[in-house]
């Protein structure tokens, strides 16, 4: 995956709260910081993340976003 943005952090999924249309996604990165997204559930299904799954953060801006292969 080739992408522009330039704040990309590998991490693991660590725990996904899902609500009625969105979802919190808690990421522990390498290192053993952790960080937080709030993204669909729609979002959360197509990339079918759960505790475990290895993930890609994004962050632009104000905004932070995960990646999978």
């Amino acid at each position: 995956m080739r992408l522009s943005t330039r704040n990309q952090m590998d991490g693991t999924v660590i725990s996904v709260t899902r609500g009625e249309a969105m979802a919190v996604v808690r990421v522990r990165l390498a290192g053993g910081n952790e960080i937080t997204s709030s993204i669909t559930r729609d979002a959360v299904d197509d990339l079918q993340l759960a505790d475990g799954v290895r993930v890609k953060v994004l962050i632009k801006s104000t905004e932070v976003t995960l990646g999978v292969e």
